[in-house]
């Protein structure tokens, strides 16, 4: 059969035609198969210069019993059917697409998440998918860049396994928050840069709002109950003393350890949401001040405000 393994008659026939000096290419187009895989099989069957096809048969049968057998398909569960299973792949593939995450990598990633081992090999992959093994390498890698799969030994032989890590959830969640607090802070010195009361002020003061609650909501686990009570009653001094304050004279005005002091102010810094709508300002002088956030008014607002304070 053209594209399956050669017989043995096969193996007789490219011996002969060996014998009269045909070339592997015409050899390949008389038994139907691609060049390379005459030429493979002359050269790793060759034995002095010829070619035997009795032994070549030989190899092919130890070679053939040497191969462990694909792992048998799970039995899909009461109501699911592989074709269920597939279409499961395909839809949940192409949401994590629409994210961003490339559309082969997104299949591999749910091919990952739906393995009932919770691994695959390559030639897994290759096999669910129905793709080459250069387009799941190529996904792989972006994966493992990205550090949402890694590598283990499969137990049953040379292979490697792909696995999805019980920790990648809050690795992602790691870098999604930093990378949320990060985008905020950039926006707040834009402000600073720009001006609060330019249209790009404004714009950067929105971004900015935007990416500090999507950071705090993600984060709000980070911090104790008793780090944000502490932080809420450092900002309520700062306010009522109305000057700049040390870490010490916060300390001792409120009968704190000075530790819970520093811990509160670095809350306020990581995590200016807290403090919001005002932002916390460290002097040259080691001292801590409290100053309205630039992006809370507009110029208008503060216009019509300096108009009633004067």
């Amino acid at each position: 059969m053209p594209g399956g393994r050669l017989t043995h008659e096969d193996r007789r026939r490219i011996a002969a035609w060996l014998a009269e000096g045909l070339g592997y290419a015409e050899i390949a187009r008389r038994l139907g198969r691609p060049t390379s895989t005459i030429s493979r099989e002359v050269a790793r069957n060759a034995a002095g210069g010829d070619y035997l096809p009795d032994r070549a048969q030989q190899a092919a049968g130890r070679r053939a019993r040497r191969r462990r057998p694909a792992p048998p398909t799970e039995p899909p569960d009461d109501g699911r059917t592989a074709e269920s299973v597939r279409g499961y792949v395909e839809e949940f593939a192409a949401l994590l697409a629409g994210t961003g995450l490339p559309r082969m990598a997104s299949r591999v990633f749910v091919c990952l998440i739906t393995s009932g081992r919770g691994s695959l090999t390559a030639a897994e992959l290759v096999r669910g998918l129905r793709v080459s093994p250069a387009s799941v390498s190529k996904a792989i890698g972006y994966l493992e860049a990205m550090e949402l799969v890694g590598r283990r030994p499969d137990p049953g032989g040379r292979r490697e396994r792909y696995v999805i890590d019980d920790d990648t959830w809050l690795r992602v969640w790691q870098a999604d928050t930093g990378a949320h607090a990060r985008v905020a802070e950039a926006a707040r010195r834009g402000i600073e840069l720009f001006g609060a009361g330019t249209p790009i002020g404004e714009r950067l003061g929105q971004m900015g709002r935007f990416f500090a609650r999507v950071s705090d909501e993600m984060n709000n686990s980070g911090l104790t109950d008793t780090a944000v009570r502490d932080a809420l009653t450092v900002i309520a001094a700062l306010a009522d003393a109305g000057r700049p304050l040390t870490a010490g004279e916060l300390a001792t005005a409120l009968g704190l350890p000075g530790g819970r002091v520093a811990d509160a102010l670095e809350a306020i810094e990581h995590r200016p949401v807290i403090a919001d709508p005002l932002a916390l300002r460290a002097t040259g002088s080691g001292a801590y001040t409290l100053a309205p956030r630039p992006d809370r008014l507009s110029p208008a607002q503060r216009q019509a405000l300096r108009a009633i304070a004067g």
